[in-house]
């Protein structure tokens, strides 16, 4: 199985490079995991809604040169489904089943996720109700996909 996660911006922060690190290694037992990040567009925090468009455009272009043939598109958006833990990990086994190995993740910029590569997505998938920067939520995409594992393989998980 393969697991790729592609998110617009470059991660900074320490502590959430730690995590992802961890959660990478953790991980390896389950799939192969490939981290992409493809650079975000400099903008000015008074853009008007036209030019927002043209951000997430550009940052979409970025995106789909990194997504690999024949790869399930699952991007993390708050419109999205939201899904229990258990509900997540029969997500993905649903598409293992039927022979769909390669798995990729978006994570969209601070705008958000052009509204062509949401519509192209196979699944629209919400992490919550809250809003989270988009850095820490490929910690939090990377610790329910290691849970899913962990369910999947009815090993227990409680840390």
């Amino acid at each position: 199985m393969k697991i790729n996660i592609i998110a617009v911006g470059k991660l900074k922060e320490k502590y959430l490079k730690e995590a992802v690190t961890e959660y990478t290694k953790r991980l390896s037992k389950f799939c192969q995991l490939q981290l992409v990040e493809v650079s975000d567009e400099q903008a000015s925090d008074k853009l008007s809604p036209s030019q927002e468009i043209q951000v997430k455009k550009r940052e979409a272009e970025r995106i789909r040169k990194q997504i690999k043939e024949a790869s399930v598109l699952i991007v993390l958006d708050i419109k999205g489904k939201k899904l229990t833990s258990e509900e997540f990990s029969n997500k993905l086994n649903s598409f293992f089943v039927c022979g769909k190995s390669n798995i990729t993740f978006i994570i969209g910029g601070s705008l958000g996720i052009d509204q062509q590569l949401l519509d192209e997505a196979d699944f629209r998938f919400s992490l919550s109700d809250l809003t989270f920067p988009h850095q820490l939520a490929r910690v939090l995409i990377l610790e329910q996909i290691f849970r899913a594992f962990k369910i999947l393989s009815n090993e227990t998980y409680h840390k």
